[in-house]
């Protein structure tokens, strides 16, 4: 047998293809039963997607009140400030405030629908930069593939929530990629970001734990600090500085979702000063306190 190496990676074709390397990372998957969604002004470093199987939900972007269908799924962007309420028991108008339990096999949906929201969630991120497209709420009508895969994954997790098998990672990735193709061009205006853009925010990924300041990014690229700024804005609309503090605090919620460092042990990771600072820099973006946040009380 002759290993052939000459023709690179096994295509005979001159013609240079580009492929989008886009990497789904998972962070959960669950169908509830929710009696309480009153939740106020969230703001997550992740993507939420949402369904529901019966009337009574609502999502809030600034003053438009979205009312879900289950003929639609909705999707979140990252840093997307939002509010979600369940209309059959709506208590408070402040804070975040969420019941519930996990929908099994001993569950007959149809007992449930007048006393509780059907709920299916996913949150996930796709990596930089497509976790930075412009905030809002997309409302995606439900084709038939995306019916078949939701009542799939909605079943597969009445019997298993947290073991899951290859088979249901694929398909549950498949229904998120079928789902993004249905957004429109804003999701794919990153792929057009200036280089030197990509460059500086490639460099923040990997230096998350440093403090980064404008001097040392525009150096990188061999543009003055103000010059860089306003390219940066108008490349990201999102100025530099702001930037960077979401980034950190993406990378502290993903310590606090997948380890066991403490508040302090994430701030000095990440290069804040203190806990405190840290603290601040937190709520200014999530809305929420680090221990808040730490606690899981959301969806």
């Amino acid at each position: 047998m002759k290993f052939v190496k000459n023709i690179e990676l096994g295509d005979p074709s001159l013609n240079k293809q580009n492929f989008i390397d886009l990497k789904i990372k998972m962070l959960c998957c669950r169908y509830w039963l929710l009696d309480l969604w009153d939740c106020h002004e969230m703001v997550f470093p992740f993507w939420r997607l949402y369904w529901n199987k019966n009337s009574g939900g609502q999502l809030i972007d600034q003053d438009t009140v979205i009312k879900m269908d289950p003929n639609h799924i909705y999707i979140i962007p990252p840093f997307t400030s939002f509010s979600s309420r369940y209309t059959k028991n709506h208590i408070y108008n402040e804070g975040i405030h969420v019941s519930g339990k996990h929908l099994n096999t001993n569950h007959k949906e149809e007992d449930f629908e007048d006393k509780y929201l059907i709920h299916f969630f996913i949150h996930f991120n796709l990596g930089i930069p497509f976790d930075n497209i412009y905030p809002g709420i997309l409302k995606i009508e439900l084709t038939d593939y995306l019916k078949d895969r939701l009542s799939y994954l909605t079943e597969r997790l009445k019997i298993e929530n947290k073991d899951f098998k290859l088979t249901f990672n694929l398909k549950l990735q498949a229904f998120i990629k079928e789902a993004l193709t249905n957004i429109g061009p804003e999701l794919w205006k990153a792929i057009n970001i200036d280089e030197r853009v990509l460059k500086v925010i490639r460099f923040t990924e990997v230096n998350l734990h440093k403090k980064l300041r404008n001097t040392e990014m525009s150096s990188l690229v061999n543009m003055a600090p103000n010059s860089f700024a306003r390219l940066f804005k108008e490349e990201m609309n999102i100025t530099l500085h702001n930037f960077i503090q979401n980034r950190k605090i993406a990378k502290s919620c993903e310590l606090f979702e997948h380890t066991n460092k403490s508040i302090e042990d994430v701030a000095f990771n990440l290069g804040f000063s203190d806990r405190y600072h840290f603290s601040r820099v937190f709520k200014s973006v999530t809305g929420l306190t680090p221990a808040s946040y730490k606690s899981g009380k959301y969806t």
